[in-house]
């Protein structure tokens, strides 16, 4: 069994049903998803390199109105429901926060 080295603290799940309901909502022109958004955040990303990942999922059953869903590896009892007007920074910088 191979392994490889990812520099990953956490990842944060985030709904593609929800995303594709509100059809975006988010980032500087608020027509990008989510996902896509927060990985322009310094230190989130989907590659190996990024200290929290942003992975989009399949459908994670919630399903709020007009908001997505995101759930925090390292807080799994605590999901967020982030409305499209909320500020994404903030998301960014709770996702970067360590315990």
């Amino acid at each position: 069994m191979k392994h490889a080295r990812a520099q990953w603290h956490g990842a944060a799940l985030v709904c593609g049903k929800c995303t594709r309901k509100i059809g975006g909502g988010f980032g500087k022109s608020g027509r990008g998803a989510l996902a896509k958004a927060l990985r322009k955040f310094p230190g989130l990303g989907k590659g190996r390199k990024a200290e929290v990942g942003v992975i989009e999922t399949k459908c994670l059953g919630l399903c709020p109105k007009n908001a997505v869903t995101v759930v925090d590896t390292r807080r799994p009892g605590e999901w967020l429901v982030i409305d499209r007007h909320d500020d994404v920074a903030l998301l960014a910088a709770r996702l970067l926060a360590r315990f």
